[in-house]
């Protein structure tokens, strides 16, 4: 389902309105209250880029030189050739990429990308456990806690079903993706659509099956058109993640995708950069993987997820399944 400017809009607006957010502006010219040093800032003129059209051509202005500094003729005297292009000196002039009108202001005045918290950050490990046959009751709070969640923008860009998890409460593995997709919001479980068949396919590889895991995202509420988590709607979601994982206890964590390695661990690195090593959060082992989403996208890369898989598997002590 697409979103239209105007539906996101008033998402945002409701969005305030729940934090008792309602008089936007109240003059038909709002005046913004800012610091006198960042006024002073903003009114330095800043540097006006160099016209294209004197770069364009870097040897005009050596032709127009090399014309003035020729020496007058004499009458009668044969004129002097004027020199050729390839006389005049050439200099290659790179022009310089253009930039957006915030990257033009004052340092002080960039604001910086938001660095993600890690869960092990987020709050202390529970000082007890809940016990295995009280686990499902437990995820069943958190599950009413939640409610009918307008916590963020999310709640009202489209989104049907809140998508919260699936599995075995006492899994031993856990795998967290990024949010619902079309299919999910639909059905209210993660990983049914095309990716989810990927998933179950790479779950029964390693001699598992689906019911034997537990699965859930980042984000509970599908972003509009798929889009990735924003920050603000992933930190909100964080909260309810952190209790499934407590709960749970599993052993291992596989973080399916950069989205879910970035808030599990609280940095921002590549993918490549991140794969093949063992982290730790919540009391558990943390690996990263592709996405199922992205191997369906570029199929070659499935050998390398299976890399990631084996090395679950041996920390597991799982074996595949023997082929038929």
């Amino acid at each position: 389902m697409s979103v239209s400017p105007e539906q996101q809009l008033r998402a945002y607006v409701e969005y305030f309105r729940d934090l008792g957010v309602y008089e936007l502006y109240q003059r038909k010219s709002p005046q913004v209250g800012m610091p006198e040093r960042w006024r002073e800032l903003l009114a330095r003129p800043r540097v006006a880029p160099v016209p294209t059209s004197a770069a364009a051509k870097p040897g005009a202005a050596v032709a127009s030189n090399a014309q003035r500094e020729m020496p007058q003729t004499r009458p009668g005297a044969s004129a002097a050739r004027p020199p050729t292009q390839a006389q005049i000196p050439q200099t290659r002039v790179e022009p310089e990429p253009s930039r957006s009108y915030f990257e033009t202001l004052p340092q002080e005045l960039q604001a910086p990308m938001p660095k993600p918290v890690s869960f092990d950050a987020l709050a202390p490990l529970p000082a007890e456990i809940v016990p295995a046959e009280q686990r499902a009751a437990a995820l069943e709070a958190v599950r009413a806690e939640i409610g009918d969640c307008t916590r963020c923008p999310l709640a009202y860009a489209g989104r049907h079903t809140i998508v919260f998890a699936d599995g075995d409460p006492n899994a031993t593995l856990m795998f967290v993706g990024e949010g619902p997709g079309a299919d999910e919001d639909a059905q209210g479980l993660p990983f049914v659509g095309k990716a989810g068949q990927l998933l179950n396919n790479m779950i029964t590889a390693m001699g598992l099956k689906r019911e034997e895991v537990y699965i859930a995202n980042i984000v509970k509420c599908r972003p509009p058109g798929n889009r990735t988590p924003e920050f603000a709607e992933a930190s909100t979601c964080s909260q309810f993640l952190l209790k499934q994982i407590d709960i749970v206890r599993p052993k291992v964590i596989v973080a399916l995708g950069a989205t879910a390695a970035t808030y599990l661990l609280g940095v921002r690195q590549s993918l490549s950069s991140l794969r093949g090593r063992w982290y730790s959060t919540r009391g558990a082992k943390l690996a990263v993987t592709y996405h199922p989403a992205f191997l369906l996208r570029d199929p070659r890369q499935k050998g390398e997820a299976w890399k990631d898989l084996q090395m679950v598997m041996a920390e597991l002590g799982l074996k595949a399944p023997a082929k038929k």
